[in-house]
């Protein structure tokens, strides 16, 4: 006999760091109207992710009638400070009187410099600790509870940039890329305990800030062979279906419209 399958995520939790940007913010919808309880994470921006609240429960409501829609709570959190991150799951956990089952490392910056010799090192080492040693944080924040449980999923929002691809540069690339590392090697470490860990990788999405607008940088729209950019909802289509396909783990998906990231 295998092991028993469970790709039921009706009434986990899912802590979301980055909600009140647009990746975050679709990826919480799509897990919301999976019936996911959702712990959303920002960093300045509460504004946005009260609003980005109040929405999901409309369009709970909308689209279930009368049924009670899951619990969301909000968490500020300054990710490059490493008590503040270490403090969120376990904030998420008493909010929700349950740990964390279902971990999206989303939130994440990108200072747009392409030449290494322009790249001041306070600027690196920022991009490392908040793209690269806060999801590290939150990883080990959360993993005891899902080994208890065996049952876990870890997804990091990547970049095509991991594979050296992107407008970005090099503290960017090596952020992401060590992001992707970190994934592969949980995934074999963690697959034990029913965890499973992947990444999504985007590139060209809209409405996220990342990226320039087509009047600042001529051509990009064109430069993709879909013809368009990705919107933030795909990359939550993308997350649901690592959540609820337990067979799959360690594998990063490049959603990025047809563009050559080898």
């Amino acid at each position: 006999m295998g092991s028993t399958v469970d790709n039921n995520i009706e009434g986990r939790l899912a802590l979301i760091t980055g909600a009140s940007g647009g990746i975050g913010g679709g990826c919480a919808k799509a897990l919301y109207l999976q019936h996911v309880h959702l712990a959303l994470s920002y960093n300045s921006n509460k504004d946005s992710v009260q609003n980005l609240a109040a929405q999901l429960v409309t369009e709970y409501k909308k689209a279930f009638g009368s049924r009670d829609p899951p619990r969301i709570t909000l968490h500020q959190a300054d990710l490059s400070n490493a008590e503040e991150t270490f403090n969120l799951a376990e904030e998420a956990s008493k909010e929700h009187s349950k740990g964390v089952d279902i971990l999206i490392a989303n939130a994440g910056l990108g200072k747009r410099i392409t030449d290494i010799e322009e790249i001041p090192l306070d600027v690196f080492e920022h991009t490392i600790t908040v793209n690269l040693r806060a999801p590290f944080i939150l990883a080990k924040s959360v993993v005891g509870h899902m080994k208890r449980q065996r049952w876990g999923r870890i997804i990091f929002i990547s970049s095509i940039a991991a594979y050296g691809a992107g407008l970005n540069g090099c503290h960017y690339a090596a952020s992401k890329g060590g992001l992707t590392a970190m994934m592969k090697n949980l995934s074999s470490r963690l697959a034990e305990f029913k965890i499973t860990v992947n990444d999504v990788s985007p590139a060209m999405i809209g409405e996220t800030g990342m990226i320039p607008s087509g009047d600042n940088f001529p051509g990009l729209v064109e430069s993709i062979p879909l013809g368009r950019l990705g919107v933030p909802q795909e990359v939550g289509n993308v997350v649901v279906m690592f959540c609820t396909t337990g067979y799959m783990t360690g594998q990063s998906v490049v959603l990025a419209g047809g563009l050559n990231h080898k």
